[in-house]
């Protein structure tokens, strides 16, 4: 989402609210934060997912893998800190309710207990994976082209839309994939669209001069070609922050980035361009370049963040954001975040939670956080 672009310039859209409800997210609860400051109400509208190709996409029954089917909550409560008094961000934090005994005021666990039982579930909650990790984005990275040339860093799967194996694709090998109607032309086979390539777990594809992360979606129409990545949320910013934003940048700017990449992902997440993919790769939408732009600074402020975005009233806020503050007036009519602008209070001292508030008023920060129950 580089505010340099001409995209950006030409992506007149208004500052967008989602709200969510009660919405299905596979093992995540959306939970946590927002406090709302006093200021007037901000328009509620549903975001908008124009930016189709030229070619229309073809219509495809996608199942994602992803192991988890739970709820979102739409009641996440955060404060903001006044931007005059930089402080460091807080972290909500969570409690277990003892059973009740016979006796309504005793407790079945003692204070010690309690604590016990808190410092073990904290432990648990570290050992598992990002809760940006549960989530899979479906991003476009090649779009009605006739032809696409790939390979795998490792042997991967081919395998149909019912989960049926159809062969497989050797490492560090080329291959050309070619649309012919209703199926694809690959790896000496006439495939029925669409096919998926898929690496074994820490595995990466080529398409094109891009390496990614995740798995791999081919779909024909006509003469046309799309390829889909289904990567998690959480490597799919990996790539994001350090392809908008300079790893070299404090952390604190750095964060705000993060927070403000979530949240704009999640409202495709939630309202995706079209049934094959939910966004594109890049300026229109927000710049996503693969795994060669990843950084560890950018790694370790998504990780510092994962599962915040900004939140208004509980739903997801299309956190638009552009290069400086001439850009954002221009194309957003001055709401939305300046990276430039970011950087300069990051560099006063402001926290990323002051930062967003200061370029999203009346906005908290909302956590995605894992239900366990």
């Amino acid at each position: 989402m580089k505010g340099s672009s001409i995209f950006k310039l030409l992506k007149q859209r208004p500052w967008v609210f989602l709200l969510l409800g009660a919405l299905s997210l596979g093992g995540v609860l959306l939970g946590g934060q927002s406090q709302m400051l006093s200021r007037q109400s901000a328009p509620t509208a549903t975001a908008t997912a124009s930016a189709s190709p030229a070619n229309s996409a073809p219509v495809a029954p996608i199942a994602s893998k992803t192991p988890i089917a739970s709820k979102i909550s739409g009641t996440a409560t955060a404060s903001v800190s006044p931007k005059t008094s930089p402080s460091p961000p807080t972290t909500p934090s969570t409690s277990l309710s003892p059973k009740a005994e016979a006796s309504p005021t005793k407790p079945l666990l003692t204070p010690e207990q309690q604590a016990m039982n808190q410092r073990a579930k904290a432990a648990f909650e570290a050992s598992l994976s990002s809760v940006d990790s549960l989530i899979e984005m479906r991003v476009a990275i090649a779009k009605g082209v006739s032809a696409l040339t790939l390979n795998v860093s490792t042997d991967a799967e081919l395998v149909d839309q019912n989960g049926q194996h159809l062969g497989s694709l050797a490492a560090e090998e080329a291959y050309k994939a070619q649309a012919n109607g209703a199926s694809i032309s690959l790896a000496a086979q006439e495939l029925s669209s669409p096919v998926w390539i898929e690496p074994p777990p820490g595995g990466t594809f080529t398409l094109g001069d891009r390496t990614y992360r995740g798995r791999l979606l081919l779909a024909a129409n006509g003469s046309h070609l799309w390829g889909v990545n289904f990567v998690s949320l959480k490597q799919y910013l990996y790539s994001v922050v350090a392809s908008e934003v300079s790893p070299s940048w404090p952390m604190e700017a750095l964060k705000a980035q993060a927070v403000a990449a979530r949240s704009y992902a999640l409202t495709y997440h939630f309202k995706p361009v079209n049934s094959l993919y939910q966004l594109g790769d890049d300026e229109y939408f927000q710049v996503y370049s693969g795994l060669a732009k990843e950084a560890d600074a950018t790694n370790r402020a998504v990780d510092a963040t994962a599962g915040e975005f900004v939140s208004y009233r509980g739903g997801v806020v299309e956190s638009l954001y552009a290069a400086s503050d001439d850009i954002v007036a221009e194309a957003f009519q001055g709401k939305g975040m300046s990276q430039l602008g970011a950087l300069g209070l990051a560099e006063k001292g402001y926290t990323y939670e002051q930062i967003l508030e200061n370029y999203y008023p009346g906005t908290g920060v909302g956590r995605i956080q894992q239900d366990y129950e």
